[in-house]
């Protein structure tokens, strides 16, 4: 079996005088620190806004006036309380240059309570990473510590192989800061999980200690049948509490877990067993979801057929019974591989030695979509991650030991990852772990479970906000909520109108959100507000976290200063960030740094106001944001041109009220194929079963032909035209192979 470790950037590999080594020595000062003069303008403007005039009076104003009419605006999304309107010209004004500011309550409690406190912060982080960093790092426990070179980067292929290491030499274990150290530090009887079942009657706790006792009960196990430091272990469950019990159990003997998301289809499953060659497959029988049942195990059998066949086999599936979803007998069964987590696992003893590992050691891999049609193998290795993450948690949400947080995330994504798994846990935070559907049985589930378990801290994705304010209002305001006190928005920017029901409505326009912009690739945070550092503007994500120097610029790669729009890159290196795409460095290295030379280049566009306020403007390549799942248009097409009627297709994105963006797809049948709609619906089948259901096209355009360049390039442009209705803005067609094909493809719009 191949080990991940021992696949990891080979040193030879590197050229020693491109890396940049840094001790505990000032970086520049960052070019977009300038903007941060209007930043003080802000506070000033905030303070201003202070005591009897932070209640004014704001009925008749019309600082609303760029946006969509009040009366078309979802229930309860109605002006914001306190707002303070700052005008910045007509090239951005909008309402979205409203603030809204948080109380003084909050404020004077808050972690960073101030644009200046955040500005003292960050600009140390900045001009000192090492010394920053380091101060960080040694609330951790750390078997040995580092040296004098605190980190280590290259980030210019031009001067050699890419390369970032933080914490390189010293020692830990991100189980044992998780678990052990916060029981040392008298919290082992406080509760680290509540689990909450798809079902109203299902439910379940683990204390910290309880949590370390199952933990090494399952790495006592994984011992046991020969996973060793580097090997790579699938975990493909859903969210139940044996998934942090899994990742954690990896963790603390070295293991390298690869969680895959429990909707991804056999084929995609097998992709990625074939990629990192496991050692065994963790997963359950069924899972509930709503009122549907979903046969896991019966996917995870597929799978490893599949990559039998190419010569990846694996000869272990650890099953968990899941009872409410399927009793055992009626699940499929091979003997000599299959074997159930209840019968061997609870049977190994509660304590296990703690693998202390090096912290540019592999942590896990996380497998994203890309636009080459071939999921990414992201890599993050310890120690730099688990500083990271353990403090964008912390301050991004304010957390206070006293937070009930619940992140509605699936820890098959990496928000799963930081903020369910090690974040909070590193933190000795109390998490909520859901396993069903947000609606089910109605749309007033999400608050039912607030209330029950006092949530103070509630982060989710905009998908899942849009969907809720289709509903009626009375499924929230049902609900008290009063145990609230911060919220959060990941997975892609949050439409204004969406941020301002959700400020209003779930947080009775007391609770700040925390709308957080990063990446898979990023393990954390990178810019995001500080809820009562500084007043929000709907949509905006604000400034960089600590440490993180974004950039915008031009095509050309040249940075743009003041109130701008173009690519977003990142200067400098940060410990959270991913260290290589699995056994492809070159592929790493290519998507990610020869775009923009010097620079991270994140895909994203990004407009910056006069502010200094970062405005995420969405991928700037051929990957759609669905729900916050990043999915590549390639591994699309590839699904649909299998099916055996068609003949070629093309994938682009569309708004979608819901989900963010939708899947539109082109698609050519083969030679006298009619279009039908039992045809448009087996077209749909083929991409959930070869991807998963939330990668479905939302529309099938039959398209005769594609506009194609007399090379043969598909130009999507016109493709994207179309797909909006924006038919009057297809621009110049003269130069394709086939002009007459828009028409047809416009005459075939609404079929």
């Amino acid at each position: 079996m191949a080990r991940v470790a021992d696949s990891y950037l080979s040193p030879s590999a590197i050229h020693p005088r491109s890396i940049t080594t840094v001790p505990s020595r000032p970086r520049p000062r960052p070019s977009f620190f300038l903007s941060f003069s209007s930043l003080i303008r802000v506070r000033r403007c905030w303070m201003g806004s202070m005591g009897s005039e932070r209640k004014m009076n704001i009925a008749g104003s019309d600082h609303l006036r760029h946006v969509e009419s009040m009366k078309e605006l979802p229930s309860g999304a109605g002006k914001i309380p306190r707002l303070n309107a700052v005008v910045l010209g007509e090239a951005l004004a909008s309402e979205e240059d409203d603030l809204v500011v948080p109380s003084e309550d909050f404020s004077r409690q808050a972690l960073v309570s101030s644009p200046q406190q955040y500005l003292e912060m960050y600009s140390k982080s900045i001009q000192d990473p090492a010394g920053f960093w380091s101060e960080i790092a040694s609330q951790f426990y750390w078997n040995e510590t580092w040296g004098s070179e605190v980190f280590s980067e290259n980030l210019d292929y031009r001067k050699g192989a890419v390369r970032i290491e933080w914490f390189k030499g010293a020692s830990t274990n991100i189980c044992y800061n998780a678990l052990d150290r916060n029981i040392k530090a008298g919290l082992g009887d406080k509760v680290a999980i509540y689990w909450e079942g798809n079902e109203l009657a299902q439910d379940g706790q683990l204390t910290y200690k309880e949590l370390l006792e199952k933990v090494c009960q399952l790495a006592n196990y994984l011992k046991s049948v020969g996973v060793r430091k580097g090997d790579a272990v699938v975990i493909y469950l859903p969210m139940l509490m044996e998934l942090p019990i899994a990742m954690l159990a990896c963790a603390r003997i070295g293991a390298v877990h690869s969680v895959v998301f429990a909707g991804f289809s056999a084929e995609s499953l097998a992709q990625r067993i074939v990629d990192c060659k496991p050692k065994l497959v963790i997963t359950c029988n069924a899972v509930r979801r709503g009122p549907k049942t979903i046969n896991l195990k019966d996917i995870v059998d597929n799978a490893l057929i599949e990559s039998t066949k190419n010569e990846v086999p694996v000869g272990l599936c650890l099953t968990y019974e899941n009872p409410s979803a399927m009793k055992r007998e009626a699940t499929k069964w091979q003997d000599g591989r299959d074997v159930w987590w209840q019968d061997v696992v609870p049977t190994f003893p509660t304590e296990c030695p703690v693998e202390w590992v090096d912290a540019e050691d592999p942590l896990f891999l996380l497998y994203t979509s890309g636009s080459t049609g071939k999921p990414k193998g992201v890599l993050h290795t310890t120690g730099g991650y688990m500083v990271y993450t353990a403090t964008t948690f912390k301050y991004a949400f304010d957390y206070k030991p006293s937070d009930v947080y619940w992140c509605t995330a699936d820890c098959g994504w990496i928000t799963g990852h930081s903020y369910v798994s090690y974040g909070p846990l590193l933190n000795g935070a109390t998490v909520v772990v859901f396993e069903g559907a947000p609606n089910y049985p109605d749309a007033g589930r999400c608050w039912d479970i607030v209330d029950k378990y006092k949530v103070t801290i509630f982060y989710t994705a905009p998908t899942l906000v849009r969907s809720l304010m289709r509903e009626s209002s009375k499924f929230v305001t049902h609900y008290s909520r009063k145990s609230l006190r911060v919220l959060g928005s990941v997975g892609e920017p949050i439409n204004p109108s969406a941020w301002r029901w959700f400020f209003n409505v779930v947080g009775e326009s007391r609770c700040p959100i925390s709308d957080t912009w990063w990446q898979t690739e990023t393990g954390g945070f990178m810019i995001t507000p500080l809820p009562g550092a500084w007043p929000q503007k709907p949509g905006s994500a604000t400034f960089p976290f600590f440490g993180v120097q974004p950039v915008i610029v031009d095509e050309k790669g040249n940075e743009i200063e003041g109130e701008c729009s173009g690519y977003l890159c990142i200067k400098n290196s940060w410990p959270g960030a991913f260290r290589t795409l699995y056994g492809d460095h070159e592929r790493y290295e290519t998507t990610y740094f020869k775009p923009f030379a010097g620079y991270y280049f994140t895909g994203d566009g990004c407009s910056r106001d006069k502010d200094g306020y970062h405005w995420l403007t969405g991928r700037v390549d051929d990957v759609i944001n669905v729900s916050g799942h990043r999915i590549g248009t390639a591994e699309v097409e590839s699904a649909l041109v299998s099916h055996p009627q068609c003949a070629e297709a093309a994938v682009v994105a569309v708004e979608h009220e819901v989900k963010g963006q939708g899947i539109y797809a082109f698609v050519t049948l083969i030679e006298g194929v009619s279009y039908s709609e039992e045809l448009r619906k087996s077209l749909i089948l083929t991409v959930r079963n070869q991807i998963g259901a939330f990668a479905a096209p939302d529309k099938i355009h039959w398209a005769p032909g594609l506009p194609k360049t007399r090379s043969g390039k598909i130009m999507r442009r016109i493709l994207r035209k179309i797909a909006s209705g924006q038919l009057d803005e297809l621009g110049d067609t003269s130069t394709l192979a086939d002009p007459g094909v828009v028409d047809q493809l416009i005459s075939l719009s609404d079929c």
